[in-house]
């Protein structure tokens, strides 16, 4: 994929349905916090200093284009308008905060089809970053890990032989690593499991987070769920940790969703039902109503309910209804209700197998 199908498509890999259908985990991610040293960190740099990390990063691609370094683009945020940058943040790509200014000394690098992406100046100098679908978080470190030591071989990082990686928050010093599941657990949500779910998730030491991350509240009962130490344990420990606890989450998300249709069978196909028939026939409808019927809909097809929708299109969707690509389709910026009237728009199409406009 090309740099305009990044920024203007509606597809990025995490859509993708991984061949062993774990459909209840969406996708999961690995970031590597890494700093420059000797150089501030980014809420202490100036543009002047902020450039030469910028310049730092576009020689070590350009002189040392490694197997995955190579085949990557360093965008800089002035050159791209602000929904530009917020559709990279709307398909996962780079934090809101981040995406938000459009300072020259802040960018993006991403490989073709944004499974890899290094947020250049956000909280520190770099934040190495692999997305995939399903639940795939060894697969996500070594991606990682490649990048980051092509990217080692030139630039002199932060680095402590007694603590680990130097970065701007204390919470990320050590490994610098922090992984993250994205889960849909609509079964927990009905049957009030949730409340006690994510407080035992909580006690075993992880952040529950919103859809798009850090500062982010849940919605259409998607939750990501991160760990929250990063000293005192290997990067493998770290995601095999977060590994378990994503598979148990799993399992009882299975038990409650075969709980709902042993009780309450039809109580659950009018739900699913009446949450299609919403979104097949309604004339506008915002963003959160959206989301909650979407998840409705993404709950049938898991459970053969609904048959001629794929999650696929439902995971293209979760990002086309977002005000940024709306409005790219539509060509023009838009107050809200125009954004309501056309996202029933595009999920009318999207759902009867349309490629939005």
């Amino acid at each position: 994929m090309n740099r305009e199908g990044l920024l203007g498509g509606n597809y990025v890999y995490w859509m993708n349905v991984p061949a062993d259908r774990r459909d209840i985990v969406i996708s999961c991610r690995v970031r590597l916090a890494r700093n420059i040293a000797g150089i501030p960190f980014p809420h202490l740099l100036d543009p002047v200093k902020g450039r030469a990390i910028m310049e730092q990063v576009r020689a070590a691609r350009e002189g040392n284009p490694g197997l995955v370094l190579g085949s990557m683009q360093l965008l800089t945020f002035d050159k791209l308008d602000t929904l530009a940058r917020q559709r990279l943040s709307e398909k996962h790509l780079c934090s809101p905060e981040h995406c938000a200014s459009g300072d020259g000394h802040r960018g993006i690098m991403l490989n073709g089809d944004g499974s890899l992406a290094v947020m250049i100046n956000e909280e520190d100098h770099l934040r190495i970053q692999c997305l995939l679908p399903g639940l795939q978080l060894k697969e996500c470190h070594a991606l990682a890990q490649q990048l980051d030591d092509e990217l080692e071989q030139t630039l002199d990082y932060a680095f402590s032989e007694t603590t680990g990686y130097l970065t701007a928050c204390p919470t990320n010093v050590g490994t610098g690593l922090r992984a993250s599941v994205m889960l849909h657990l609509p079964a927990a949500q009905m049957t009030g499991a949730i409340k006690q779910l994510l407080q035992n998730v909580n006690q075993l030491g992880l952040a529950v987070r919103g859809l798009y991350g850090e500062g982010s509240e849940p919605a259409g009962n998607f939750y990501q769920i991160s760990n929250q130490i990063t000293l005192g344990q290997s990067e493998e420990d770290i995601y095999n940790y977060l590994q378990t606890i994503a598979e148990q989450i799993v399992e009882q998300e299975n038990l409650l969703r075969e709980r709902l249709r042993a009780d309450v069978p039809y109580q659950l196909e009018d739900k699913i039902g009446r949450a299609y028939g919403i979104l097949s026939n309604a004339r506008l409808i915002g963003s959160d109503e959206a989301l909650r019927m979407l998840s409705m809909v993404r709950l049938g097809i898991d459970l053969g309910i609904i048959k001629d929708i794929s999650i696929f299109s439902l995971n293209q969707l979760m990002v086309a209804i977002r005000p940024a690509h709306l409005q790219k389709i539509g060509g023009l910026p838009m107050e809200t209700v125009q954004r309501d009237v056309l996202r029933a728009e595009v999920i009318k199409q999207m759902l009867s197998g349309e490629e939005a406009d």
